[in-house]
């Protein structure tokens, strides 16, 4: 059975605690970039979004480059083990109503999970039902 370490995008936008509001900014006026993943050493600590930076930053009067993404991550509701079977973690990200959850071993993020990756990796690892009936 596939687990989610074999379904993750590995290696998501990830910034030290350390960088400012500044540098996530950088990232997430890209198109493709909705949240930017903060860390501190290896141990993961939340998620930044062009919500929590108007929010944090921008509403509260605060200087982006000087002000450290740490202090701006946001907890992520949920996180998700890389060893999880890929039916577990589709059933959970469908109760959650989650698009995308973290991917976090031992502490450290390893990769971010996509519903919508998964629903079609699951789909690949199922054949319609009309092959089957064939190959009977």
């Amino acid at each position: 059975m596939s687990r989610v370490r074999d379904a993750m995008i590995p290696d998501p936008v990830s910034l030290d605690a350390s960088a400012t509001a500044q540098e996530t900014g950088e990232h997430l006026v890209q198109p493709d970039v909705r949240a930017v993943y903060v860390s501190d050493g290896e141990q993961f600590v939340g998620v930044v979004t062009r919500k929590t930076l108007v929010e944090k930053v921008v509403a509260a009067g605060r200087d982006p480059r000087s002000t450290p993404v740490g202090e701006l991550a946001e907890a992520a509701n949920w996180t998700i083990d890389p060893e999880l079977p890929l039916d577990e973690a589709f059933r959970l990200l469908e109760e959650w109503d989650a698009e995308r959850v973290p991917v976090v071993d031992g502490g450290k993020l390893v990769g971010v999970l996509s519903r919508s990756v998964l629903q079609r990796r699951l789909a690949e690892d199922e054949p319609p039902a009309e092959l089957d009936a064939l190959e009977t």
